[in-house]
């Protein structure tokens, strides 16, 4: 039995939901430009979930810790397929899909130790965001934070995916790629933990700091040519701060590219923090006046205070069914307030323009939703550590609406213990909808819901993880599941 994958490289040429099937490559973070999470797994009922179970013909192993999902690559014609995993040591895996067996690795330049750098709580640092593969090229981009002579240097790789081997002309040196077009940006403060992500034909990176909030760093997108190499548009906010932290970074909807921004410091009028940003190729810089690009809340000032960043998630784009009518085009952004905020794609509304403020948690929101879209209905899936009708760390399922007096309502919540990032599975794309998520920090457990009405379907077994971290996220492909962790991956099967 085959499962079929929504691939990126047809999502980058049309709109959210209307990609057609391409191949059976996941080559960006939540399989989708629109960072959906949503995977098509025939054989997967809701029936079949209970028989989910650890696979234990996989064995694999890797040096560093992980926090970027795992992806996979079967090029036409393939057999099995290859897992591609990379580390905080600045290593690189292809692993056979079936047995885990290393089919090749790379070593890139040393990654930097904790005590090289002002602040963070990685160490050492070195591949913190999911790559991004070129199917089309066969090539891996990835940013690696390296250790040199001038200090700490945020760098940018291709590698081939049919030997790891550096592509001619990379690395990119991001802090001097700006400095040649007279921005300045320091590797040292400036962290990189959001995916990277392909679209029309640029690869885009996005910047936030580091834990601790240590200097002088800014919310910073940069778009790449990948053919020259170099950096040839970026965009950052006006105030220090406002970094971009999400797991998923930009998201698309095959139009413009989104990004969530976090708290600025000592901003005295808005400068781009506490916002869902709107983007187009070429990076071009907005005014404040331009509403239709941006959504801040009233309080930006007080989140900003609070550290209560609005961007600890990425901000989704939504295609809401509406009957007789073209969808309603959304965008969704979950905050450490645990606000969800909806705006209209077409235009964000500016301060205090969101079409609907609703509290869905009474913690912080920090890990990576995935949406269940169809003809019937949108559906949003966050984990979450406290709402109101559960009280500990749990799951939540929220209903977006296209109109009405409630836009944002909770559907359901069912709790379980840990801080992983949800994903998807449907047999067709609309039946037997399940919300995966692991116990990453908690039980280190893999966990299925019902997406419909969150009843368990599967609630881990005896199979405990070890060396997961919060906001790691599952791979789905090929009859498996793949979770990434130190030092190993992990393969489930049914």
């Amino acid at each position: 039995m085959k499962i079929h994958i929504w691939a990126s490289a047809v999502l980058l040429a049309v709109s959210s939901g209307t990609a057609a099937l391409a191949s059976e490559s996941v080559v960006t973070y939540h399989n989708s430009l629109d960072r959906h999470g949503a995977y098509n797994v025939p054989g997967l009922t809701l029936a079949a979930a209970a028989g989910m179970h650890l696979d234990k013909s996989f064995q694999a192993s890797l040096s560093g810790h992980v926090y970027a999902q795992a992806l996979f690559w079967k090029p036409a014609g393939a057999g099995d397929g290859e897992v591609i995993a990379a580390t905080e040591s600045n290593i690189v895996y292809a692993l056979d899909a079936k047995s885990g067996a290393v089919v090749w690795q790379k070593q890139l330049a040393k990654s930097v130790p904790l005590s090289d750098l002002p602040c963070g709580n990685i160490d050492p640092e070195g591949i913190t965001g999911t790559p991004v593969i070129d199917p089309a090229a066969g090539v891996l981009y990835l940013d690696a934070l390296t250790k040199t002579a001038k200090g700490p240097r945020q760098k940018l790789y291709a590698l081939s995916l049919a030997d790891g081997s550096v592509v001619a002309n990379w690395p990119l040196d991001v802090e001097a790629g700006l400095a040649a077009l007279g921005v300045k940006f320091s590797s040292s403060t400036q962290g990189e933990r959001s995916a990277l992500l392909l679209f029309g034909g640029a690869l885009y990176v996005n910047y936030g700091g580091r834990y601790g909030d240590c200097g002088t760093y800014h919310g910073t997108v940069i778009q790449v040519n990948p053919s020259t190499p170099a950096i040839v548009a970026s965009w950052a906010t006006r105030a220090n701060g406002g970094g971009i932290w999400a797991q998923g970074g930009t998201a698309g909807d095959g139009d413009a590219l989104y990004v969530t921004t976090g708290n600025t410091f000592n901003a005295t009028k808005w400068s781009d923090g506490e916002a869902i940003i709107r983007l187009r190729p070429g990076l071009a810089r907005f005014t404040n006046k331009d509403t239709k690009n941006y959504f801040a809340p009233t309080n930006w000032m007080t989140l900003d205070n609070e550290d209560a960043d609005l961007g600890g998630t990425e901000a989704l784009p939504l295609n809401i069914a509406v009957p007789h009518s073209p969808p309603a085009k959304r965008v969704i952004a979950l905050g450490k307030d645990g606000n969800a905020y909806l705006a209209d794609r077409g235009d964000l509304g500016g301060i205090g323009g969101a079409l609907a403020v609703t509290q869905v948690s009474n913690q912080a929101i920090r890990t990576a939703p995935a949406v269940y879209s169809t003809s019937a209905g949108t559906m949003v899936a966050f984990t979450n550590s406290g709402s109101t009708n559960c009280s500990s760390n749990n799951e939540t399922m929220l209903n977006v609406a296209a109109s009405g007096d409630s836009l944002i309502t909770e559907a359901w919540c069912t709790e379980f213990n840990g801080g992983g990032a949800p994903i998807i599975t449907t047999t067709d794309g609309t039946s037997n909808a399940i919300v995966w998520v692991v116990g990453a920090e908690g039980d280190n457990l893999l966990h299925g819901f019902n997406a419909q009405n969150g009843k368990v379907v599967f609630s881990g077994g005896d199979a405990v993880m070890s060396g997961l971290h919060h906001f790691q996220t599952i791979l789905a492909t090929d009859r498996r599941f793949y979770v990434a962790a130190d030092k190993t991956v992990y393969a489930f099967t049914f």
